[in-house]
């Protein structure tokens, strides 16, 4: 199996450089300067355009992640913003404009990782060998210390195909968070799960990145898990934000919390205004 193969699979196939990614087809060098903001930027988006052939996903779009933010992202199906996970990750090109990922003071590189629907376990490994994917030896203890973490230590030595869905999944979160990325990305990662484990999976991930303060970055279908997860719910319209506010409500996350259910029926309302399902 290719190395290649391994890096897509757990999640690890993104781009790791500092500073921008510049694409100019159709405008001139000098409209794609960088901003400069007032706040910690961890990502930066000015101006970007995303085509596939005549398709236009994204046009001249303006986005920005604070740094140690969890960003919650929602949409119709086919509204771009799992392009736009993508253009983050650097699993995408973008056709115009700047998409710039800066590093803390002091780092290289913004370190990021990327969890998906699938939890891309190498069946032929063990949970820890799923884990230490791509880490040396040396990292052994570390990757079981991360296991601990997602409450899998007992089962380290299990395949994949004895876990279930959930467990597959939180096996999926500590391969991504055993490197101590800066920056997680998360591209509906829990659509596959019965609503039950994914309140568990909503807890655990709120507890990590309470006690770890990577930068997250949410793409669902599901209005109830942004507005459980995020900081901030940004809503995608036809390649453009349409809605863009923050979630003050008190963590730990509360569904039964005052204002969770007003803010989910405002932003479920403009989702499905025109009578679209999310997606």
């Amino acid at each position: 199996m290719t190395s290649s193969y391994a890096s897509y699979a757990s999640g690890n196939a993104v781009l790791e450089g500092n500073g921008p990614e510049v694409a100019t087809r159709g405008r001139a060098p000098a409209a794609t300067a960088p901003r400069t903001h007032p706040v910690d930027m961890a990502v930066e988006l000015q101006g970007v355009d995303k085509h596939f052939g005549e398709r236009k996903v994204l046009s001249n779009f303006d986005f920005a992640i604070e740094r140690g933010s969890f960003v919650s992202i929602v949409g119709r199906s086919g509204c771009g913003k799992s392009t736009l996970l993508r253009l983050i990750a650097g699993l995408e090109k973008a056709t115009g404009g700047v998409v710039q990922r800066n590093a803390a003071a002091g780092a290289s590189v913004l370190e990021t990782r990327i969890m998906f629907q699938d939890a891309r376990l190498l069946p032929w490994k063990s949970v820890l060998q799923n884990v230490m994917l791509g880490l040396p030896r040396s990292s052994r203890e570390d990757a079981r210390a991360t296991l601990a973490e997602v409450g899998l230590s007992a089962r380290e030595g299990d395949w994949p195909a004895q876990l279930s869905g959930g467990q597959r999944q939180r096996v999926a979160l500590a391969r991504a968070l055993v490197h101590r990325p800066d920056l997680l990305l998360l591209d509906e990662p829990l659509g596959a799960l019965d609503a039950l484990t994914r309140i568990e999976m909503h807890a655990l991930i709120e507890r990590l990145w309470r006690e770890h303060r990577f930068t997250a970055l949410l793409v669902t279908h599901d209005v109830q898990e942004a507005v459980a997860l995020g900081e901030r719910i940004v809503l995608i319209e036809a390649g453009k934000i349409s809605f863009d506010a923050a979630i003050t409500l008190q963590r730990p996350r509360l569904r039964t919390a005052e204002g969770f259910a007003e803010l989910e029926e405002q932003v479920l309302s403009r989702v499905l205004r025109n009578g679209a399902q999310p997606g």
